[in-house]
């Protein structure tokens, strides 16, 4: 397969959890990275969930984490269906460095954005069920990984709510342990550690 053949999507909220991306389609290998000239902010983008989402903007100077994944061309209506409401658009490799020394594929790269940021709200707030399956993924790449996106990322002072019992985000992942992503929220997150810990229910 020549280069011209190879595309990669730079996912920076749930698409960087393995689990949460075979739930949409066939992906390989995944590179984490660093994207520069965006900035991840919280951004209703999922009224019908009643939740926001995180969504990056153009931003000069800027910069948040993702992972870059290779993804089968074929496979990118999926992708473009759980990304609707998002502008899907190429970006360049010079936008990319690496958090370990492995050169990245040559390829087409692609990244999921909008225009604007809409403010995250009591209807629609930052939802601890989507979060989680986030930054269950984000430590999949270690602990630097995930306090990255929690630095890079804008939006906290938002409305959060605890949804773990009663989960708003269809792709949710009851079974995750959520003691030590409690104590990586408790410095960003309006919710004491009481209010953290509720536990998921079947």
């Amino acid at each position: 397969m020549s280069a011209l053949d190879r595309h990669f999507i730079l996912g920076y909220g749930s698409l960087i959890n393995g689990e949460s991306r075979a739930k949409t389609g066939e992906t390989g290998k995944v590179w984490p990275v660093k994207l520069h000239g965006f900035e991840r902010h919280w951004s209703v983008m999922s009224v019908e969930y009643g939740m926001s989402s995180v969504a990056v903007i153009h931003a000069p100077e800027k910069t948040c984490n993702g992972v870059l994944v290779e993804v089968p061309y074929d496979q990118f209506p999926l992708f473009d269906e759980r990304e609707k409401g998002y502008q899907r658009a190429v970006i360049d490799a010079k936008q990319l460095t690496t958090y370990q020394d492995h050169p990245l594929p040559e390829g087409t790269y692609w990244v999921y954005h909008t225009d604007d940021v809409i403010e995250p709200h009591h209807e629609c707030p930052i939802a601890l069920s989507y979060l989680d399956v986030i930054l269950s993924g984000c430590l999949e790449h270690g602990d630097d990984f995930a306090q990255d996106f929690l630095t890079l990322t804008k939006g906290w002072t938002s409305p959060l709510l605890n949804d773990r019992k009663a989960p708003r985000y269809p792709r949710v992942q009851p079974e995750l342990p959520t003691e030590r992503l409690n104590t990586l929220l408790a410095p960003v997150t309006t919710l004491s550690i009481k209010e953290l810990s509720v536990t998921y229910e079947s």
